[in-house]
């Protein structure tokens, strides 16, 4: 009961900050998220030890102060993020469009629609993709995966925000994948998470960055059964202007029918989209929680974990100049 109601002042809060901020411009809810971030530095631990973590693995030629200032960035940019979550769910349409102030490879979506193809767009967690579902649904029959969130009092808020352009939302089950080959076989786009680790059984380890990533083998599914074109779209922000949409080419490597292959496509796809912009890459998230050793029952596992407490501690407690 107690953590019903604790969940229940959670969710109000949560509520009521994006419709107070519903109506701010880009420009004001980017300053507030450098404030924001500076306050919130004490209570980000976890956060910043898996910001650290996950650049020193990808990035390991850059000097650690360069490493340091990229995960001070990318922690304000994934700040900025929350708090327009009310502007791109609430604020108003005409507004929320007038944000996007750029739209880079809008051809590779109207060429495969103008020959018959449907589109899957790949929406890694890079600069804001709610904006990127906010022009998609808004320009294309879309489709989506959608899975409730842990406060679900909030639930409501957050599927009438995306679906108010029309988007349609769709189960992270079977039914929600017969959805989306449906949608695909009518022409209209569809997109999924590339850069979320699936639950054992659901995907495959594939190189990002150079170090195996367990990897959803939804794509190659998907692809394999039409004749979809794959594109990666990301929502960069322009601090204090607005965003600036970008759709570019997926790896070729997507529409291999091996699913090691295609996964590897999926990864390196995510890699361009994130050298747009590093910084605006969500690498707070535990992307290397799954190893090779775990998947092959290897007894001492454990020891290759790279977010193990002994590593989130050791990491907290480097100094950087």
């Amino acid at each position: 009961m107690r953590h019903s109601l604790l969940q229940q002042f959670q969710a109000t809060g949560v509520a009521a900050l994006w419709r107070t901020l519903a109506n701010a411009s880009p420009a004001t809810l980017w300053r507030l998220s450098r404030i924001a971030v500076s306050l919130c530095q004490p209570v980000l631990r976890r956060e910043r030890a898996v910001t650290q973590i996950n650049l020193d693995v990808v990035y390991p030629d850059i000097t650690a102060s360069e490493r340091s200032c990229l995960a001070r960035d990318s922690l304000m940019h994934s700040t900025a993020t929350m708090l327009e979550l009310g502007f791109a769910w609430q604020g108003k349409t005409e507004k929320v469009a007038a944000s996007i102030v750029e739209v880079h490879g809008r051809e590779l979506l109207d060429d495969a629609r103008a020959h018959g193809q449907g589109i899957i767009v790949l929406a890694p967690h890079f600069g804001n993709w709610e904006i990127l579902n906010f022009w998609l649904s808004s320009h294309f029959p879309f489709t989506a995966m959608y899975e409730p969130p842990k406060l679900a009092a909030l639930d409501p808020i957050i599927r009438a925000g995306r679906e108010r352009n029309g988007a349609k939302l769709v189960p992270t089950n079977p039914r929600g994948v017969a959805a989306l080959l449906k949608a695909l076989k009518r022409c209209e786009a569809v997109g999924i998470l590339p850069d979320q680790e699936p639950a054992w059984g659901s995907g495959a380890f594939a190189p990002f960055y150079g170090r195996l990533a367990y990897t959803a083998t939804l794509l190659p599914k998907l692809v394999s059964r039409t004749n979809a074109r794959v594109v990666t779209g990301v929502a960069r922000r322009l601090p204090g202007k607005g965003y600036a949409l970008h759709f570019l080419a997926a790896d070729e490597r997507v529409y291999s029918e091996v699913e090691v292959t295609s996964c590897t496509g999926v990864n390196a796809s995510v890699e361009a989209a994130i050298a747009l912009d590093p910084a605006q890459y969500q690498w707070e998230y535990k992307r290397y929680t799954k190893t090779p050793q775990e998947e092959r029952n290897d007894p001492d596992f454990h020891r290759y974990r790279l977010y193990s407490s002994r590593n989130m501690q050791k990491t907290l407690g480097k100094k950087y100049r």
